[in-house]
């Protein structure tokens, strides 16, 4: 261990600021050299949108005392801003997971410490509600206390603005400093929950946030006669995965018609060990574990699952031989901008300036899709702070009418009500959207082998390795500088026609030895393009120690497609190794 690392450990471990609980978590390390360096060897890191990590003792860990570090440097980003912006205050919601309620209250002690009022939700609160909560309570910054899909093990903290999307890049480098600066826990200002409340700087949200917010989410519906009309007899089973996800999810359904959503009760519970599932998310089959059972007994049309902060949402339908698919996300978001789009065309209100904002490791079938449409489309960083950054500027440059917003992990916004992936109205319009197929003699998976015939197969995956630690960290940017270093030529025989470095913010096209700028912030990844249009693409996973390796390819059956993605993925993963 470095001199750091073990001065860390000694801090923790004696002063008088860490609590007795944290010093005999620590005393019992002795000895595990490997655990105390992963512990202490670096502090949690507040990315781009804020921190995420394993619950427990340490600078790398989530805790009280990490969470108030994070806290009082937002802290003093806000006060920069003048006593207006503390007057705005923050907004703080939390989700399910161990240690969410009390990270919350710490966080709000801290903001009350330095003047800036907090609000804070009575209860569990979707992210989504969080979002909409900045925008429509005029705070300056808003707080999320979760780690979304991640295991029970993990928490984490994300950090929103005023427009109600998370801190954009510059934004986050600005608080990163502030956290950055404070050298000492006792430079971090608290007082009590008491004291702060008598003050008025901790207030309590209730529920009447939440019926604005199911106001403005009614409004994306797009066929409100159809779940009328189909309501008595379609069913839908239903998953919130132990999480915040359960009350809106099934009361927005039920608001527009849905008579027949049945929940799994195994899993309607809030939950933090997730003690039903290995993993809750719902791009997990074994998710819907569960679900599909009872879907099979009660004879259901449609299955959802929504992850524990309810920002993102799967679906599973029948295929042609009574089996049960779990729909990709790059399959919903196809599906959701053919509904959408088809269907405000139909209607006489597709607007001539529209837009759908997608990701660069997401599908291109929806960008064919809504193209076929006449509508923009624009690529975004991963991460869905970008989208929200885009409907931003749609809107401050009277530009383009935003229509939706998609990424590949299953995160969806249609409506500008939110400005981060919301999987309430994702699962209001999958429902409506599923009910209409219905209507038509189909499901889901029939209407999506009815987009595959119009528009070509679209097949894509995504590989994950996990490489934990400290070495693992160091793995994984050694092996994207080897790519980007010496990228391949050629991909299982096929040319590599463009290398986009998004971390450089270059576009190299081979064949015309041509260099072009990315207009895009800088971040760590890396995409291949090859001149059948295949493409590849490398990224850290943001909040996990994993090497993400995406893939698309596009075909005249999906047999081809299985076979090529498949080969193609194979050679990133053997040049890794």
């Amino acid at each position: 261990m470095d001199l750091r690392t073990i001065k860390n450990y000694e801090l923790w471990s004696t002063d008088d600021y860490f609590d007795s609980n944290t010093k005999k978590e620590l005393k019992n390390l002795q000895g595990n050299e490997k655990e105390i360096e992963d512990r202490f060897y670096k502090d949690l890191e507040f990315g781009t949108g804020g921190i995420r990590g394993v619950i427990g003792a340490g600078t790398n860990r989530m805790n009280i005392y990490t969470v108030r570090k994070a806290t009082q440097g937002l802290a003093n980003f806000i006060s920069k801003y003048g006593e207006a912006a503390k007057k705005r205050g923050v907004v703080i919601a939390y989700d399910s997971r161990h240690m969410s309620k009390e990270f919350t209250e710490e966080a709000a002690k801290v903001l009350a410490a330095n003047g800036i009022k907090a609000f804070v939700f009575e209860s569990l609160r979707a992210t989504p509600v969080l979002s909409f909560a900045v925008r429509q309570l005029k705070a300056i910054a808003g707080i999320v206390v979760t780690a979304s899909h991640n295991p029970p093990q993990y928490n984490g903290y994300k950090v929103y603005w005023e427009d109600g999307g998370q801190v954009a890049t510059e934004l986050a480098h600005g608080i990163t400093r502030e956290i950055n600066e404070i050298y000492d826990f006792h430079q971090i200002e608290v007082i009590d929950k008491e004291t702060a409340i008598k003050m008025g700087l901790f207030n309590i949200i209730g529920g009447e946030l939440d019926d604005e917010f199911m106001q403005a989410v009614k409004c994306q519906s797009l066929r409100w006669d159809i779940p009328q009309q189909v309501g008595k007899d379609f069913k839908i089973v239903y998953t919130p995965l132990h999480g915040t996800g359960n009350i809106p999810v099934r009361r927005v359904l039920k608001e527009i018609g849905f008579q027949q959503v049945l929940v799994v009760p195994e899993q309607e519970p809030p939950d933090p060990n997730f003690s039903t599932v290995t993993y809750p998310n719902p791009e997990e089959r074994k998710a819907f574990t569960l679900a599909m059972e009872m879907a099979k007994k009660e004879n259901a049309q449609l299955i959802i699952g929504t992850d524990p902060d309810c920002d993102r949402v799967g679906a599973v339908v029948e295929n042609k031989e009574g089996e049960y698919v779990v729909l990709t996300g790059n399959q919903i978001g196809a599906l959701l901008v053919h509904y959408i789009l088809s269907t405000l065309k139909e209607q006489g209100r597709l607007p001539k300036n529209g837009a759908v904002v997608k990701t660069v490791v997401t599908s291109e079938m929806g960008a064919v899709i809504a193209k076929s449409f006449g509508v923009e489309v624009f690529n975004t960083l991963t991460g869905f702070k970008y989208i929200g950054e885009r409907i931003k500027e749609f809107i401050a440059e009277d530009s383009y009418t935003y229509l939706f917003g998609y990424e590949e992990s299953y995160g969806y916004l249609a409506g500008t009500h939110a400005r981060d992936k919301d999987a309430v109205v994702a699962s209001m319009l999958i429902c409506e959207m599923a009910a209409y197929y219905h209507s038509r003699g189909m499901n889901l998976y029939e209407g999506l082998l009815a987009l595959y015939e119009e528009y070509g197969y679209f097949l894509e995956d995504l590989k994950s390795i996990t490489l934990e630690g400290k070495a693992g960290m160091e793995k994984i940017q050694t092996t994207l500088n080897r790519f980007r270093e010496n990228p391949p030529k050629e991909i299982n025989g096929v040319p590599v026609e463009v290398m986009e470095d998004y971390l450089h913010q270059k576009r190299y096209v081979f064949k015309e030895e041509k260099e072009e700028v990315i207009q895009l912030p800088s971040s760590n990844v890396i995409k291949f393009i090859l001149d059948d249009g295949t493409w590849l693409c490398l990224r850290p996973s943001g909040t996990e120690p994993k090497l993400k390796v995406y893939g698309g390819v596009q075909e005249e059956t999906l047999e081809e497609c299985i076979d090529k993605l498949q080969k193609n993925i194979d050679y990133i993963l053997e040049y890794i190794r």
